[in-house]
């Protein structure tokens, strides 16, 4: 095992090096540096070994490879080689401010911390539509501020885009259970019956670039609906009313061509409706970014966000009756 030191970052990767590069550049410019680098290439075919080498004499950086099985046994994979009191669990298209690890070590040094977790934000050199993501993903007017927010610290659940656990929770939960598709929530929610304290440390965010296109967008908020019902379905009372609202904002949209046709009353009101609050999400995604091209953007993304998640997550319940 290496020396130790206070943090292991630990980073799935699966084909995707450029990202990789972007991250670990990031790293290099940490103002605090007792930690070390995990990359645990999730038997990719287009593998990142050789940005990792570019990075040997900057970083104290390991890169492991292993079959294809997901990011939860990819980030116990890399946990277990792991010499740090603490495990940072970092995605690979995230940037890393530099004062990341400082912020974090500061409050460590205060307080009694068995796990955190930070918000993700967009950053001026996204794309305008990866900003409009960032922007719609960690808006209260699109998923209620349940991801990183003050107003919601009691019941923060870390998500593994930006998540740090010390070795000892690791240790007494096994890590992550679901080999992908909610398997941070799921741990966070075994942390917290098992009455560990977590914290939101909303100083510590990263920048979290997303997809790239809004169908790469409506996959992957897909898998996070349909991994909210299989959490729900682990853990009953996971589910929660906020967790409804895609499938409801779904199945509204749905309903508009037949109250086009049904009731030209009720599609107004419904139509009018839909409009003001995605106005709505536009001026406030302005107010944050002040940039006119990602207010537009937000509209899209909060409606390819909110039914992608919507479908996701009533395709996973009505999973046991569509048969095989």
């Amino acid at each position: 095992m290496a020396s130790p030191v206070l943090f292991s970052v630990v980073v799935p990767v699966y084909n995707r090096p450029e990202e990789i590069r972007e991250l670990l550049e990031s790293l290099t410019h940490q103002t605090f540096t007792d930690f070390e680098v995990i990359v645990v290439e999730d038997g990719s075919a287009v593998r990142c070994d050789t940005v990792v080498d570019a990075y040997r004499d900057k970083l104290h950086i390991q890169y492991l490879f292993k079959p294809n099985s997901g990011p939860g046994p990819s980030r116990n994979f890399g946990s277990a080689k792991a010499s740090g009191s603490y495990f940072v669990y970092f995605d690979s298209d995230c940037v890393v401010p530099p004062n990341y690890f400082q912020t974090v070590s500061d409050v460590l040094n205060h307080s009694r911390v068995d796990a955190w977790g930070g918000p993700d934000r967009g950053h001026r050199d996204f794309t305008p539509l990866q900003q409009a993501m960032a922007y719609t993903m960690s808006s209260v007017l699109t998923t209620g501020g349940i991801r990183g927010s003050r107003r919601v610290a009691e019941n923060f659940q870390p998500r593994s885009f930006n998540m740090g656990i010390a070795r000892r929770v690791f240790e007494a939960t096994g890590g992550f259970h679901f080999d992908r598709l909610a398997e941070d929530i799921e741990l966070s929610v075994r942390m917290r019956k098992a009455a560990f304290r977590i914290v939101l440390i909303e100083e510590a965010y990263v920048f979290h670039k997303r997809r790239t296109t809004l169908k790469q967008f409506f996959n992957q908020v897909s898998g996070f609906g349909r991994g909210r019902v299989r959490v729900g379905k682990a853990h009953p009372g996971e589910v929660k009313a906020v967790h409804w609202f895609p499938a409801v904002f779904l199945f509204g949209i749905a309903s508009l061509p037949v109250l086009f046709f049904g009731s030209a009353v009720l599609f107004k009101l419904g139509a009018s409706v839909y409009l003001i609050y995605l106005a709505a999400i536009s001026v406030d995604a302005w107010l944050t970014t002040r940039s006119v091209t990602v207010a537009l953007l937000s509209i899209p993304s909060a409606v390819v966000q909110l039914a992608g998640y919507g479908a996701g997550f009533v395709l996973e319940y009505l999973k046991p009756y569509m048969g095989k």
